[in-house]
């Protein structure tokens, strides 16, 4: 589901270059070439339709990115590699220290007795 959200917002995206480069801008656009079509639905019913297209496009992105956020596939039980990765040199090198390096013993040596002198 994850994967067919992702390939609609990329072929809305494509949509979306071709009739943004489609619309009339201030100096007239591609959409001034395509004379057949505004003789059929006049130059402002164009105009309209290719706005609206627009947003619409624009909201189905919107909508999809969203849904796509929802089905986010979930990372496992077990956690991530990074983090398990982590655990396991903090447990075999407690003080972060680079590779090749040995940690020094935390134990403290063992003091010998005193013996009692004989008197």
């Amino acid at each position: 589901m994850y994967l067919l959200f992702v390939g609609l917002i990329v072929v809305a995206a494509l949509l979306m270059c071709f009739v943004v480069l489609i619309q009339n801008s201030k100096g007239g656009g591609l959409a001034s070439s395509f004379a057949s079509s505004n003789q059929i639905m006049g130059v402002r019913k164009t105009t309209d339709f290719i706005e609206k297209l627009t947003w619409g496009l624009a909201g189905f992105m919107v909508v999809v990115s969203i849904a796509t956020a929802y089905v986010l596939p979930s990372a496992q039980a077990g956690g991530s590699v990074i983090m398990e990765q982590a655990v396991k040199e903090s447990a075999t090198n407690p003080l972060n220290a680079p590779t090749g390096f040995v940690a020094p013993s935390t134990e403290a040596p063992a003091e010998t007795p005193a013996t009692p002198e004989a008197e």
